[in-house]
Protein backbone atom coordinates (compact mmCIF):
# COMPACT_ATOMS: atom_id res chain seq x y z
CA UNK A 1 0.00 0.00 0.00
CA UNK A 2 1.05 3.58 -0.58
CA UNK A 3 1.24 5.82 2.52
CA UNK A 4 -2.12 7.38 1.57
CA UNK A 5 -3.73 3.96 1.12
CA UNK A 6 -2.27 2.78 4.42
CA UNK A 7 -3.69 5.84 6.21
CA UNK A 8 -7.15 5.13 4.77
CA UNK A 9 -6.83 1.45 5.70
CA UNK A 10 -5.97 2.42 9.26
CA UNK A 11 -8.95 4.81 9.39
CA UNK A 12 -11.29 1.98 8.29
CA UNK A 13 -9.74 -0.29 10.93
CA UNK A 14 -9.94 2.15 13.84
CA UNK A 15 -13.24 3.77 12.84
CA UNK A 16 -15.62 4.06 9.87
CA UNK A 17 -15.23 6.38 6.89
CA UNK A 18 -19.00 6.95 6.66
CA UNK A 19 -19.18 8.61 10.07
CA UNK A 20 -21.02 5.72 11.74
CA UNK A 21 -20.42 5.17 15.44
CA UNK A 22 -17.79 2.52 16.19
CA UNK A 23 -17.33 0.87 19.59
CA UNK A 24 -14.08 -0.74 20.68
CA UNK A 25 -14.20 -2.85 23.86
CA UNK A 26 -11.17 -4.11 25.74
CA UNK A 27 -10.23 -6.07 28.85
CA UNK A 28 -6.99 -6.73 30.67
CA UNK A 29 -5.03 -6.09 33.84
CA UNK A 30 -3.00 -3.43 35.61
CA UNK A 31 0.35 -4.31 37.18
CA UNK A 32 2.48 -2.36 39.63
CA UNK A 33 6.23 -2.04 39.60
CA UNK A 34 8.54 -0.41 42.11
CA UNK A 35 12.26 -0.66 42.83
CA UNK A 36 13.09 -3.69 44.95
CA UNK A 37 9.49 -4.97 44.92
CA UNK A 38 7.88 -7.86 43.01
CA UNK A 39 5.48 -7.08 40.18
CA UNK A 40 1.86 -7.23 41.37
CA UNK A 41 -1.43 -7.55 39.50
CA UNK A 42 -3.41 -4.84 41.26
CA UNK A 43 -6.53 -4.56 39.13
CA UNK A 44 -8.47 -5.96 36.27
CA UNK A 45 -9.37 -3.32 33.71
CA UNK A 46 -12.27 -3.19 31.26
CA UNK A 47 -13.58 -0.39 29.11
CA UNK A 48 -14.88 0.89 25.83
CA UNK A 49 -14.48 3.75 23.43
CA UNK A 50 -17.31 5.00 21.21
CA UNK A 51 -16.01 6.96 18.23
CA UNK A 52 -17.23 8.85 15.17
CA UNK A 53 -14.85 9.86 12.37
CA UNK A 54 -15.60 13.14 10.58
CA UNK A 55 -13.83 15.23 7.96
CA UNK A 56 -11.42 17.73 9.52
CA UNK A 57 -13.10 21.05 8.68
CA UNK A 58 -10.67 23.84 7.86
CA UNK A 59 -7.71 21.45 7.96
CA UNK A 60 -5.48 20.01 5.27
CA UNK A 61 -6.95 17.71 2.64
CA UNK A 62 -7.38 14.16 3.87
CA UNK A 63 -7.49 15.15 7.56
CA UNK A 64 -10.03 13.72 9.96
CA UNK A 65 -11.30 14.35 13.45
CA UNK A 66 -12.05 11.38 15.67
CA UNK A 67 -14.78 12.28 18.16
CA UNK A 68 -14.83 9.89 21.10
CA UNK A 69 -15.90 9.25 24.65
CA UNK A 70 -14.07 6.64 26.70
CA UNK A 71 -15.12 4.84 29.88
CA UNK A 72 -13.10 2.20 31.71
CA UNK A 73 -13.33 0.53 35.09
CA UNK A 74 -10.89 -0.90 37.62
CA UNK A 75 -11.83 -4.42 38.67
CA UNK A 76 -11.05 -6.73 41.53
CA UNK A 77 -8.22 -8.88 40.08
CA UNK A 78 -9.88 -12.09 41.27
CA UNK A 79 -13.66 -11.68 41.07
CA UNK A 80 -13.49 -9.15 38.17
CA UNK A 81 -16.18 -7.08 39.85
CA UNK A 82 -16.07 -3.30 39.43
CA UNK A 83 -14.30 -1.76 42.42
CA UNK A 84 -15.67 1.18 44.37
CA UNK A 85 -12.80 1.30 46.89
CA UNK A 86 -9.19 0.14 47.03
CA UNK A 87 -7.31 0.01 50.32
CA UNK A 88 -10.10 2.15 51.80
CA UNK A 89 -9.69 4.80 49.11
CA UNK A 90 -12.48 5.66 46.65
CA UNK A 91 -11.72 4.50 43.11
CA UNK A 92 -11.97 7.11 40.36
CA UNK A 93 -12.87 5.24 37.20
CA UNK A 94 -12.10 6.52 33.71
CA UNK A 95 -14.72 8.91 32.34
CA UNK A 96 -12.93 10.72 29.52
CA UNK A 97 -15.33 13.11 27.77
CA UNK A 98 -14.08 13.98 25.30
CA UNK A 99 -11.11 11.88 24.18
CA UNK A 100 -10.82 13.41 20.72
CA UNK A 101 -8.03 13.16 18.17
CA UNK A 102 -6.94 15.18 15.13
CA UNK A 103 -5.71 12.94 12.33
CA UNK A 104 -3.52 14.39 9.62
CA UNK A 105 -2.29 12.05 6.88
CA UNK A 106 0.82 10.31 8.14
CA UNK A 107 2.72 7.10 7.28
CA UNK A 108 1.04 4.67 9.68
CA UNK A 109 3.46 1.87 10.66
CA UNK A 110 2.04 -1.41 9.30
CA UNK A 111 3.24 -5.00 9.39
CA UNK A 112 1.84 -7.80 7.23
CA UNK A 113 1.20 -10.89 9.34
CA UNK A 114 -0.05 -13.49 6.89
CA UNK A 115 -3.81 -13.04 6.72
CA UNK A 116 -3.72 -9.91 8.90
CA UNK A 117 -2.27 -6.42 8.81
CA UNK A 118 -1.11 -4.84 12.07
CA UNK A 119 -1.13 -1.05 12.42
CA UNK A 120 1.04 0.03 15.35
CA UNK A 121 1.14 3.36 17.16
CA UNK A 122 3.76 4.26 19.76
CA UNK A 123 2.86 7.43 21.66
CA UNK A 124 5.27 8.83 24.27
CA UNK A 125 3.68 11.53 26.40
CA UNK A 126 5.36 14.27 28.42
CA UNK A 127 3.55 17.49 29.37
CA UNK A 128 2.89 19.65 32.46
CA UNK A 129 0.86 17.63 34.93
CA UNK A 130 -2.61 18.93 35.84
CA UNK A 131 -1.73 17.83 39.38
CA UNK A 132 1.30 19.75 40.62
CA UNK A 133 3.23 18.20 43.47
CA UNK A 134 2.82 21.39 45.53
CA UNK A 135 -0.98 21.25 45.29
CA UNK A 136 -1.38 17.45 45.30
CA UNK A 137 1.49 15.92 47.32
CA UNK A 138 -0.45 12.69 47.95
CA UNK A 139 -1.58 12.29 44.35
CA UNK A 140 1.36 13.33 42.20
CA UNK A 141 5.06 12.47 42.12
CA UNK A 142 6.15 14.84 39.35
CA UNK A 143 5.15 18.17 37.85
CA UNK A 144 5.54 16.56 34.42
CA UNK A 145 3.15 13.80 33.38
CA UNK A 146 5.04 11.05 31.56
CA UNK A 147 3.54 7.91 30.04
CA UNK A 148 3.96 5.59 27.09
CA UNK A 149 0.94 4.36 25.11
CA UNK A 150 1.44 1.40 22.73
CA UNK A 151 -1.43 0.47 20.40
CA UNK A 152 -1.77 -2.31 17.83
CA UNK A 153 -4.82 -2.69 15.57
CA UNK A 154 -5.23 -5.89 13.55
CA UNK A 155 -7.43 -6.15 10.45
CA UNK A 156 -8.00 -9.05 8.02
CA UNK A 157 -5.97 -8.52 4.86
CA UNK A 158 -8.89 -9.56 2.64
CA UNK A 159 -11.23 -7.04 4.30
CA UNK A 160 -8.85 -4.21 3.47
CA UNK A 161 -9.10 -5.05 -0.25
CA UNK A 162 -12.82 -4.19 -0.23
CA UNK A 163 -14.49 -0.78 -0.40
CA UNK A 164 -16.21 -1.23 3.00
CA UNK A 165 -16.05 1.98 5.07
CA UNK A 166 -15.31 -0.06 8.21
CA UNK A 167 -13.56 -3.41 8.59
CA UNK A 168 -13.47 -5.94 11.47
CA UNK A 169 -10.60 -5.39 13.86
CA UNK A 170 -8.98 -6.54 17.06
CA UNK A 171 -6.53 -4.53 19.14
CA UNK A 172 -3.95 -4.58 21.90
CA UNK A 173 -2.97 -1.73 24.21
CA UNK A 174 -0.16 -1.31 26.70
CA UNK A 175 0.43 1.75 28.84
CA UNK A 176 3.22 2.60 31.23
CA UNK A 177 2.17 5.38 33.58
CA UNK A 178 2.65 6.89 37.03
CA UNK A 179 0.59 5.73 39.98
CA UNK A 180 -3.03 6.82 39.59
CA UNK A 181 -3.87 9.97 41.57
CA UNK A 182 -6.59 8.30 43.64
CA UNK A 183 -4.11 5.64 44.82
CA UNK A 184 -2.39 8.32 46.98
CA UNK A 185 1.14 6.99 46.45
CA UNK A 186 2.74 10.43 46.64
CA UNK A 187 6.42 10.46 45.71
CA UNK A 188 6.80 6.68 45.96
CA UNK A 189 9.05 5.42 43.13
CA UNK A 190 7.43 3.13 40.56
CA UNK A 191 4.19 3.11 38.62
CA UNK A 192 1.77 1.01 36.61
CA UNK A 193 1.65 -1.04 33.42
CA UNK A 194 -1.71 -1.61 31.72
CA UNK A 195 -1.91 -4.68 29.45
CA UNK A 196 -5.16 -5.09 27.50
CA UNK A 197 -6.68 -6.55 24.36
CA UNK A 198 -10.04 -6.05 22.66
CA UNK A 199 -12.05 -5.81 19.46
CA UNK A 200 -14.28 -3.62 17.34
CA UNK A 201 -17.88 -4.51 18.16
CA UNK A 202 -20.72 -4.79 15.68
CA UNK A 203 -22.60 -2.28 17.86
CA UNK A 204 -22.51 -0.79 21.35
CA UNK A 205 -25.12 -3.36 22.38
CA UNK A 206 -22.49 -6.09 21.94
CA UNK A 207 -20.52 -4.74 24.90
CA UNK A 208 -20.85 -6.80 28.11
CA UNK A 209 -24.17 -6.21 29.84
CA UNK A 210 -22.47 -5.39 33.16
CA UNK A 211 -20.43 -2.65 31.50
CA UNK A 212 -23.43 -1.15 29.71
CA UNK A 213 -25.47 -1.24 32.93
CA UNK A 214 -22.76 0.59 34.89
CA UNK A 215 -22.51 3.25 32.20
CA UNK A 216 -26.30 3.63 32.05
CA UNK A 217 -26.45 4.08 35.82
CA UNK A 218 -23.64 6.64 36.05
CA UNK A 219 -23.02 8.44 32.74
CA UNK A 220 -25.43 7.24 30.03
CA UNK A 221 -24.01 9.72 27.51
CA UNK A 222 -20.98 7.41 27.18
CA UNK A 223 -23.09 5.04 25.09
CA UNK A 224 -22.58 7.42 22.15
CA UNK A 225 -19.78 9.40 20.55
CA UNK A 226 -19.83 13.21 20.78
CA UNK A 227 -21.77 15.06 18.09
CA UNK A 228 -19.23 17.87 17.69
CA UNK A 229 -15.62 18.70 18.42
CA UNK A 230 -14.79 20.13 21.85
CA UNK A 231 -11.54 20.58 23.71
CA UNK A 232 -9.52 20.11 25.83
CA UNK A 233 -9.64 16.35 26.28
CA UNK A 234 -10.40 14.80 29.64
CA UNK A 235 -7.86 12.45 31.25
CA UNK A 236 -7.71 10.56 34.54
CA UNK A 237 -5.57 13.40 35.88
CA UNK A 238 -7.87 16.26 34.81
CA UNK A 239 -10.92 14.28 35.96
CA UNK A 240 -9.35 13.80 39.40
CA UNK A 241 -8.59 17.52 39.56
CA UNK A 242 -12.23 18.30 38.73
CA UNK A 243 -13.36 15.97 41.53
CA UNK A 244 -10.85 17.49 43.96
CA UNK A 245 -10.16 21.15 43.08
CA UNK A 246 -7.02 22.63 44.67
CA UNK A 247 -7.65 24.48 47.88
Amino acid sequence: MTPAERFQAFARTRASLDGAEVTFWWTGDVYSWAPGEPYRRLFGFEGLNVARLVIGEGEEEGAYRLLTREAAFYLDPGSREILETWEDKPVAHVWNDPANQRWRPFPVPATELGDQVCFSLEIPLAYPSPLSVAQYPLNSADDTYRALELFQFFAPTTALTTDAPSVPATMSWTRMSPWLPWMEQGARPGGLTFHCRGRKLTSYEDAPERTRAYIAAHHPEFAHAPEKWTEPNETSWTYFRALHPPR
